[in-house]
């Protein structure tokens, strides 16, 4: 089935990788933003002396800083549907980062479909994953074909999936405490905002890349961005109509950054931090766009506040015009303001190679942007939802990219203005997936002029069905 997938092979999407020693952890002390970190140096048990554990909260009725969009998108239909989403700690003192991303196909079938379903229905890929990049980019997956102990809040970010339950135990419907979860839970996560845990073992499917047989981890996060200004309602990332399944695959992000304090036991290693910075998003919809590229960093030099960067963009299709459109956005969150440059609101070009080099350049009627990132390192294949192959290995993925990333005041006369972020680093997540990829992507977004129009529009989709909820749709 491989063979009738869409994605380049020139991607190299069978290899495996092998990370250079020279980028094996190294103690460093240089001063990095979005960075109040102290991390483990060795298999100890502590940080300084000090044992780190996580203290749980549960996750409080409309918290602050919550993006639309947080819940579970699954409206119960037969309709081909996937949901993901995607954690990220960074651990600047290690220069390590770990990225755990969880994944849901078909959930209207809790397992393989009969013979009798599939000529109903059609051929469709069921089952819940986890997968992890790990230190020194290193990869692990667990996947099942059944999805009959997966859970998702409706309206917050929560959910949860048990693959094996202790013996004499039911697996968990919801969140529970650190505790119980482990006393119920032998194989299996739950995430919410503010709590993350879990423990899986790799299932030995993975032929092009270099595995770690497990993972354990529990860790607290305090939200510091959503998506939008610190202090206003938060924004829905690809604009209002994302609450209807028009323009699929649908992008959220949910927490641009945030501070995770607890432990990863990664390849017989236990990595402890506090106040590392953290990520998180979500897709959801019919499946992955066709090709698409991604940029993410936490982790600066040169600013005097936190920074928080987030770009990418994908050839997605318009079912409605049964045609194509090239959709890019940046989203920088610097000292409580989100400066958003998208379709509706300005230009955003780009040249992506195949793989090493990223390039955006951006500007709104107030701002400009130029971001450059490479990357030196092969890369780890990781897995995605598609619909040729269900979760199959899809796109390249490293967190040793470097980064510089600038961005202006716009004059009267559309020139660069006053100079507001000059910033390196060298821990940013980059991707490139799908396909074909047959050489460099140079374009910039061509939103159609009535859809711009039309996402320009302020409809706060929340606060309308706030006055139906009945009718709010899931997810929202």
């Amino acid at each position: 089935m491989e063979s009738n997938l869409c994605f380049s092979q020139n991607l190299g999407f069978r290899t495996v990788e092998h990370l250079d020693s020279t980028l094996r952890p190294l103690l460093y002390t240089k001063r990095r933003h979005f960075n109040r970190v102290l991390v483990l140096a060795s298999s100890a048990q502590t940080v300084g002396g000090v044992s780190v554990n996580p203290v749980y909260k549960p996750t409080p009725p409309n918290r602050e800083l919550r993006t639309p969009h947080s819940g579970y998108h699954f409206d119960g239909s037969t309709r081909r549907f996937f949901e993901g989403w995607y954690f990220r700690v960074s651990i600047p003192a290690r220069k390590q980062s770990f990225c755990i991303i969880y994944s849901v196909e078909n959930p209207a079938f809790k397992k393989k479909l009969s013979s009798l379903e599939v000529a109903q229905h059609g051929p469709r890929f069921t089952g819940v994953g986890v997968q992890i990049l790990g230190a020194n980019d290193k990869y692990m997956c667990h996947y099942s074909e059944e999805s009959s102990n997966f859970w998702g809040s409706r309206h917050e970010l929560m959910l949860g999936n048990t693959f094996r339950a202790d013996k004499g135990s039911q697996p968990p419907t919801k969140e529970v405490p650190p505790q119980e979860f482990n006393r119920r839970v032998s194989e299996g996560f739950q995430v919410t905002p503010l709590w993350h845990q879990g423990c899986i073992h790799d299932d030995g499917r993975t032929n092009f890349a270099e595995t770690v047989k497990s993972a354990r981890w529990e860790y607290s996060t305090r939200p510091v961005y959503g998506w939008g200004n610190v202090g206003s309602k938060q924004n829905s990332t690809a604009g209002w109509l994302a609450a209807f399944p028009i323009f699929e695959p649908h992008w959220q992000i949910c927490m641009a950054g945030g501070l995770s304090t607890g432990w990863i036991e990664w390849d017989g290693e236990r990595f402890e931090f506090q106040d590392a910075p953290s990520y998180s998003e979500k897709n959801w919809g019919g499946a992955f766009p066709r090709k698409w590229f991604w940029v993410q960093c936490n982790v600066f030099e040169g600013a005097t506040g936190e920074v928080a960067l987030t770009a990418g963009g994908g050839l997605r299709q318009l079912p409605v015009l049964d045609s194509f459109e090239n959709a890019a956005m940046i989203g920088i969150h610097y000292d409580g303001i989100l400066y958003e440059f998208v379709p509706w609101n300005g230009v955003v070009s780009w040249e992506i190679s195949q793989w090493g080099y990223w390039y955006f350049a951006a500007e709104n009627p107030t701002h400009m942007v130029e971001l450059k990132a490479t990357a030196k390192y092969p890369g780890t294949t990781l897995r995605a939802p598609t619909s040729e192959a269900g979760l199959a290995p899809a796109c390249k993925d490293t967190c040793f990219g470097e980064l510089t990333l600038q961005l202006w005041e716009r004059r009267y006369d559309g020139t660069k203005g006053k100079m507001i972020l000059d910033v390196t680093s060298d821990m940013a997540a980059l991707e490139v997936g799908g396909g074909p990829w047959f050489n460099t992507w140079k374009a910039k977004t061509a939103t159609p002029e009535l859809l711009r129009r039309t996402l320009n529009v302020p409809v706060d989709v929340d606060s309308l069905f706030g006055f139906v909820p009945f009718f709010k749709p899931p997810g929202l």
